[in-house]
């Protein structure tokens, strides 16, 4: 490791096959905590570069525990995480009204790390079980059109790593990760960055695999669509900047997108939400990042159609039946 700090602090980058082979090092525990915490820290100075980025991810699917859900038409809505906004959870809100619409969901997630709450978090709260048996995970999806992949059950090379970035809690290149690298394969996604490097970094990556994705960025720096400002929609079909009146939407003030400062608070503004008590701003929210997510099952039809089925999923009660449906399961 002394050399590749050596190489790192020289303003060197590494090649793709140089960076996967690292961070299959670092995962097999072949360094110690204050050489890895180094090694992450030179990231938090400068961006990655793609073949960094996509070194890294190879390392991390070839040793994933993969599960193999091919049978179902899936999609992942999953942002970096890092953006320091502190939002309510919106990507797993999305979710369960995506699933609601009818959508096949395979929701890869993972504890909070730069926020209060994150996605296994709300779902552990509300008594979820996590798993990686591929039949209950196949249930799942069959019967409640959503089932959840927590990170750290496929991912079990990384709990080498897992310390060190709860003590350092910021963003490191793992939230760049965190996306890429769902062990289900799944041939929809929807991405959210938190700058527009990124964003540019995972199309560049996206576009060399089948993959039907889409790259969301707000330009105020969310990494989801937070209609408090325009935003970046980059797809495997085009790139847009699009503004909240553009698709139908209010402009938002950042306060009504407070996710709360504990679990507790979080769950129950998620539960709110799905129960369709929910503010108007948060309401808007959430329908627009979940028609944009229907857009990759519905490319026949309008973005503004799209936005319709999505306020039908979560105000007529269906998303959170899909919720209720996946705890019972």
């Amino acid at each position: 490791m002394k050399e590749i700090l050596q190489k790192l602090t020289s303003h060197l980058t590494l090649e793709r096959e140089e960076a996967r082979s690292i961070l299959k090092k670092i995962a097999g525990g072949e360094y110690n905590n204050s050489q890895v915490s180094s090694f992450l820290t030179v990231y938090m100075m400068r961006m990655i570069t793609v073949h960094e980025l996509a070194g890294f991810r190879d390392a991390l699917l070839d040793l994933c525990l993969a599960v193999d859900l091919s049978e179902f038409n899936t999609i992942d809505l999953c942002g970096t995480g890092g953006d320091g906004k502190n939002t309510f959870n919106i990507s797993t809100l999305s979710s369960f009204v995506v699933a609601g619409a009818g959508g096949k969901v395979a929701k890869h997630g993972n504890y909070g790390v730069s926020s209060s709450c994150g996605s296994s978090n709300v779902l552990e709260y509300l008594g979820y079980k996590f798993t990686s048996n591929r039949d209950i995970l196949r249930n799942q999806l069959d019967k409640a059109n959503i089932c959840f992949l927590h990170a750290p059950l496929f991912h079990p090379a990384m709990k080498t790593v897992a310390p060190i970035r709860r003590e350092l809690s910021v963003k490191t290149f793992f939230n760049m990760l965190g996306p890429m690298v769902n062990p289900s394969f799944p041939k929809n996604q929807m991405i959210g960055v938190w700058n527009l490097e990124t964003a540019r970094l995972y199309n560049y990556i996206y576009q060399q695999t089948d993959k039907n994705f889409t790259i969301l960025y707000s330009l105020d720096g969310y990494d989801e669509i937070s209609l408090t400002s325009e935003f970046k929609l980059i797809s495997n079909r085009e790139e847009e900047l699009l503004s909240p009146e553009k698709i139908g939407f209010p402009l938002l003030l950042p306060e009504n997108l407070n996710g709360g400062d504990s679990v507790e608070e979080s769950v129950k503004i998620f539960l709110n939400i799905m129960e369709g008590k929910g503010t108007p701003a948060q309401n808007a929210v959430v329908i627009a990042n979940s028609g944009i997510a229907l857009t990759k099952f519905h490319q026949d039809k309008s973005l503004p159609d799209c936005f319709q089925i999505a306020e039908e999923s979560l105000m007529s009660g269906s998303a959170l039946n899909r919720l209720k449906k996946l705890l019972e399961l």
